[in-house]
């Protein structure tokens, strides 16, 4: 058993795995579940007078080896578990999946879960548990948790549009008005990661070329540091010998970084004109980014002062079944 309770933005959230919190419930039930490759994590959130109680929060398996089907039942299983153990009727699910509901066809569709890929994932789940469901991509939950309840609140309270940035192994976003993460008409708002940045990217996964994605991610940049160096190396180990100063390729590749992350975040600006912008992801742990990428965005938005705040997350691996749960509000 544990029990912790840990304060952000001046809210308290408490986890308990032996219902201690239990005599709180009382406001809204918010239940989320992050659907990963590996694993699909689930939470039961209730509203109290300065924030939510954390009632109950289990993971089980995806074992997406087995099929669609198999992935609904996990589901369903979990949201079974996550309604006992909690003590609570659960009337609303937000879920947030690797790719995207396309809102014309109503099926999913740029997952790396392929056999998520053109299945009509949402109405198939109102079907199995009989109650209404809302799906975003997962960079859309992490935007829509960092904005609601986690570093943006705190750092710039009146944020009304904030856009969250994945950088990882891909890259990805997400758009939140007002609280709101907006999808789009196509279902792909945020998706800055496959705007066109340079050709010197080569070819990405999805068929074009010189994607953000190709250039800033980690596997771009890794890519672009053995193809200059002829060695291999981590994105760890690229800074590490970016620091010591004793590796002009690790040079090179971090100053590639700097400046496409400053055209490509840019964009970005020119367009939505965030009063905040939150950096999660690996790449986005990398502190030059807060100092001297800043000053790249600077050097390339069209206005003549940059106010934008770039923050760090606070929410970590909660991020995305937080900001699923945040859907159903």
């Amino acid at each position: 058993m544990y029990f912790e309770i840990f304060e952000l933005n001046g809210k308290h959230y408490n986890f308990s795995n032996d219902h201690m919190v239990k005599e709180s419930k009382t406001g809204q039930v918010l239940c989320g579940i992050d659907l990963g490759g590996t694993k699909i994590e689930g939470i039961v959130l209730v509203e109290n007078h300065n924030g939510f109680d954390v009632i109950e929060r289990l993971r089980v398996p995806t074992e997406q080896q087995n099929g669609y089907e198999h992935i609904l039942a996990q589901i369903e299983k979990l949201v079974g578990e996550l309604k006992n153990k909690g003590g609570v009727t659960i009337s609303k699910l937000g879920i947030g999946t690797p790719g995207t509901l396309d809102p014309t066809t109503n099926t999913l569709k740029n997952s790396n879960t392929v056999c998520l890929n053109g299945k009509s994932i949402k109405a198939d789940l109102e079907k199995l548990l009989g109650f209404q469901v809302e799906i975003a991509n997962d960079a859309n939950c992490f935007a829509l948790a960092e904005a609601t309840m986690g570093s943006v609140p705190e750092a710039v309270p009146d944020a009304n549009v904030v856009f969250g940035v994945i950088m990882g192994t891909g890259v990805g976003g997400g758009v939140v008005v007002n609280g709101r993460s907006i999808h789009g008409k196509h279902g792909i708002g945020g998706e800055w990661g496959h705007n066109f940045l340079d050709a010197s990217g080569g070819e990405c996964y999805c068929g074009r070329k010189g994607c953000v994605e190709t250039i800033i991610s980690g596997t771009g940049l890794e890519r672009y540091y053995e193809l200059q160096s002829g060695n291999r190396k981590n994105l760890k180990e690229i800074m590490m010998a970016y620091k010591r100063g004793n590796d002009e390729y690790a040079e090179q590749t971090v100053e590639r970084l700097l400046d496409f992350f400053g055209k490509g975040i840019a964009s970005i600006i020119n367009i939505l004109d965030p009063q905040a912008i939150v950096l999660g992801g690996g790449v986005g742990n990398i502190d030059l980014l807060y100092t001297e990428g800043v000053e790249r965005v600077r050097k390339y938005i069209f206005n003549s002062t940059l106010e934008t705040s770039f923050l760090k997350p606070k929410l970590g691996d909660s991020a995305g079944v937080f900001g699923a749960a945040m859907l159903t509000k």
